[in-house]
């Protein structure tokens, strides 16, 4: 039997969720099924649980994430929760950020043939991109690194006043509390866990929040920040 023999008819939720974009959703999940095995971008074994494990569980995000925002997807992988995002969002400008060029090729092919032009694909490390994208007013993340570490790499890519979500498992709270002095040092005012998807995923989707003040990343990524856009404004004058 094929991958994507395996995967499994897309439940209801789905249909409610994603709406007008629900055939892109299947095509999207067929694709995961297939080239995202073959590529190594998912293992076989999630295939099977693709719906509520990964699109579903990715979509409901959407329930955290203010309107006509800008959001930055760091480490996307095969675009979660990126592309389940942008599929229920069309108001959002997202930029799925993916340092490896296997995935990034996956992504491109993805945004292309969904038609999702209210999406880029940028290859790159977030601790490389500072300073050459615009300041977000989201980053988003799934499965990258601990809170501790994954916050280094999103929190210098916000705008003052920005928010990263992160979706986690059921060590949110353990993961919060061991990053709190961390969190603090980046510039973070305010953190909670939340819990979304209700009524559409089973258990509900795991999300930390970090919100940020007037310096994203602290003292340390301002003066980064200031050097890099100084680098990048000589180069348009050369340019």
């Amino acid at each position: 039997m094929t991958e994507a023999a395996e995967l499994p008819p897309a439940p209801e939720q789905a249909r409610e969720v994603f709406g007008e974009r629900f055939a892109d959703a299947v095509r999207y999940a067929e694709l995961l099924a297939e080239a995202g095995v073959q590529r190594g971008l998912i293992g076989p074994r999630e295939v099977p649980r693709l719906w509520e494990r990964h699109l579903l569980n990715c979509a409901v995000l959407s329930e955290a994430v203010p309107e006509g925002v800008t959001v930055c997807d760091v480490g996307s992988g095969a675009g979660l929760p990126g592309i389940p995002l942008a599929l229920v969002r069309e108001d959002l400008n997202i930029t799925l950020l993916e340092p490896l060029l296997r995935r990034t090729n996956f992504l491109t092919e993805v945004v292309e043939l969904l038609g999702l032009d209210h999406v880029t694909v940028v290859r790159g490390r977030a601790e490389e991109v500072m300073g050459t994208l615009p300041p977000v007013h989201v980053v988003t993340a799934r499965a990258v690194a601990p809170l501790d570490r994954l916050a280094t790499w999103g929190i210098p890519l916000l705008r003052p006043y920005g928010e990263m979500l992160a979706l986690k498992g059921d060590t949110a709270e353990e993961e919060l509390k061991a990053a709190a002095t961390a969190l603090t040092k980046l510039g973070a005012v305010s953190t909670s866990v939340l819990q979304v998807g209700e009524g559409v995923v089973d258990p509900l989707s795991t999300v930390v929040r970090v919100e940020v003040g007037e310096s994203p990343g602290g003292v340390r990524f301002a003066a980064k920040r200031a050097k890099a856009a100084r680098t990048g404004r000589a180069r348009r004058r050369r340019g």
